[in-house]
């Protein structure tokens, strides 16, 4: 696990962690490395420099350290519905982090009854693997990234 949670002073618990979604939801692994593969579309995916997605090669190069990752933690100021379908729960929350400024993250849940752990003043930890997508450069030169939520935990009562 990446996500410390000895590391937090409070009591935390993991409500997401992609192995286990990509465990229950195997087809997302095979299209997202077909899209990869597929070379008639050479601006849309990931790269796979650290492997394809889902495979042992990109965990291990989220191990190692090779991929980069981006770790956000603080507390919610606010949770909402966003989205264009239906309204439905929950699933972003604006999040303040510990230098102050406010980010708005998606919730993500393997159970979707955890839902419920996200309020107000619940602290979050998040970390994302910043995979590269082929479309570069990104719009203000530098490298063009997918966030893709790896683990996440909250604050329980």
């Amino acid at each position: 696990m990446l996500l410390r949670l000895n590391e937090t002073g409070v009591p935390m618990k993991f409500v997401f962690r992609l192995e286990d979604e990509l465990r229950a939801n195997p087809n997302r692994v095979a299209l997202t490395q077909a899209l990869t593969l597929n070379v008639s579309k050479p601006n849309v995916g990931l790269k796979g420099r650290h492997g394809l997605f889902g495979s042992p090669e990109w965990w291990a190069s989220i191990q190692a350290g090779k991929m980069p990752l981006l770790f956000i933690k603080g507390v919610v100021q606010r949770t909402y519905f966003s989205g264009q379908n239906e309204r439905g729960a929950n699933n972003t929350l604006d999040l303040k982090l510990d230098d102050g400024s406010v980010r708005a993250v998606g919730i993500y849940v393997n159970n979707s009854e955890d839902v419920k752990f996200f309020h107000v003043g619940s602290r979050v930890s998040i970390v994302y693997a910043l995979d590269e997508l082929k479309l570069q450069p990104a719009n203000d030169g530098g490298v063009s990234y997918s966030k893709i939520a790896l683990e996440m935990a909250v604050s329980i009562d």
